[in-house]
Parts: C-alpha cells; sequence; structure tokens
C-alpha cells in the first residue's frame, strides 16, 4: 500500500489561519495549536491503497480558526472512477455542533450506471459506507450528518450519442474523538475515508493481510469512471 508521507507538496505542510500557506516565521508556527499540527501530520502516515493519488488543497475559510484539506482521486488503468475532498477543522475553543475541537468535513462523488442509480436504498446503503468505514478501523466518533444525492443527466441534440448518465455525491460531516495530545488519529480517520472513495468507485476489497485491507462491505458493481486522465 502506498503511504501518504511524500506526496503532499512543501506549501501545504503546516496549515493553518493562512489557508495552507507556507508558514515560515517561528511566530505563525507557534501560532498553530500543537493538537493541530499533530493532526495534520499524522495525515501524512496514512498508508493507502495504490489506486487513490492524494493532493493537498485549499482549505476553506471561515469555518474554523484552523483548517487542512486533501483531494483524493481512485484511478485504476488512467481512468477516475471516485473523486472527493477531506478537510479537517480545528477550533481551540471548542464548537458547541461538534461537541468537540475537532471536525471533518468531506465530500465523496462517483458515476454510476443508470440502473444501480435506480436502487430505492442506494442512499442508505452509501451511507452505511461511510459508517462501516470508520466502524471497521476502530475509529471513534461523534454527531455524523449529511447527505447522499443522486443526479441523472440526460443528452440531447448533439449530445444525443451521449448515454445517460448519474452520479451519487456523498457529503458528510463528523467529529473525530481525541486521543494522544488531544489530537485525533487523523491518519486512521484518512484512510477510513479513503475506503469510502475505492467502494463508491467499485474497487475489489484489499487482499486479505494487506497494509489496507478494505472494510468488507459490498461494493458497486457495474460503475464507471466518467474520464480518463
Amino acid at each position: 500500500m502506498a503511504a501518504a508521507q511524500g506526496r503532499f507538496s512543501d506549501h501545504a505542510e503546516h496549515a493553518g489561519p493562512s489557508e495552507g500557506a507556507d508558514s515560515s516565521s517561528g511566530a505563525e508556527q507557534n501560532a498553530v495549536p500543537r493538537a493541530f499540527r499533530l493532526a495534520v501530520e499524522a495525515l501524512r502516515t496514512a498508508q493507502l491503497r495504490p489506486e487513490v493519488e492524494l493532493d493537498p488543497a485549499r482549505p476553506p475559510q471561515r469555518l474554523a480558526p484552523h483548517a487542512y484539506a486533501v483531494e483524493a482521486a481512485v484511478v485504476d488503468e488512467g481512468e477516475d472512477l471516485a473523486d472527493g475532498r477531506l478537510v479537517l477543522l480545528h477550533d481551540p475553543d471548542g464548537h458547541e455542533a461538534w461537541q468537540g475541537t475537532f471536525r471533518l468535513v468531506t465530500l465523496v462523488r462517483a458515476e454510476l450506471e443508470p440502473e444501480m442509480a435506480a436502487d430505492p436504498l442506494l442512499p442508505e446503503v452509501c451511507w452505511s459506507w461511510l459508517t462501516g468505514a470508520l466502524e471497521a478501523r476502530g475509529l471513534s466518533y461523534g454527531e455524523p450528518s449529511g447527505t447522499v444525492t443522486r443526479a441523472s443527466s440526460h443528452y440531447f441534440g448533439g449530445l444525443g450519442q451521449r448515454r445517460p448518465a448519474t452520479q451519487i455525491e456523498i457529503r458528510a460531516s463528523w467529529t473525530p474523538r481525541e486521543g494522544h495530545c488531544s489530537a485525533p488519529d487523523a491518519a486512521a480517520h484518512l484512510a477510513a475515508w479513503c475506503d469510502l472513495l475505492c467502494q463508491i468507485a467499485g474497487l475489489p476489497p484489499a487482499p486479505v493481510g494487506t497494509a489496507d485491507m478494505a472494510t468488507g462491505v459490498v461494493t458497486l458493481p457495474q460503475r464507471r469512471g466518467p474520464q480518463h486522465r
């Protein structure tokens, strides 16, 4: 399995209030809480499947005093099967809605065959993939919330020869429980999130005994990746 280590660009190594910019001065570094620095560094140690390509992203403003974001794509034989974004938020003073000082926010999406998207239980199944991925790695979390959306596109006129397309989209957030030095196990949460990405992409489970075994939840068959790289 590929590790996240070395796959982040230097400018995003220490993200904080400056939106992922390089905090070169000692004063700026000291302004970032140690728990947040540990959580960000832990993201760099996650063991990920080789199909997952991970890159830093500019985190959102105003959601929290400190934020760090990554984008990921599941790529198999040059084809993008799923993609997503994961944001780590931190408010040292705590947040009533979070019931904690950290929050993870995500967007995951993939294109499906129309027949699969017609399944009335698909939203519930997709949500169970998220909670199942977290629980399969033994992660403690609270206050989960989110939406599962499916959208269909039909093409006409000059685009009439294109097949109908249906996209599934999961937007979710949850509070990771804090552990050592008041920091969550961010590496494990990132790995669980990548498990979700691989499941929605339709990849088979990772072989038993590998560093990144899949959660065991049934994956989507007959998915199709919308783009070639």
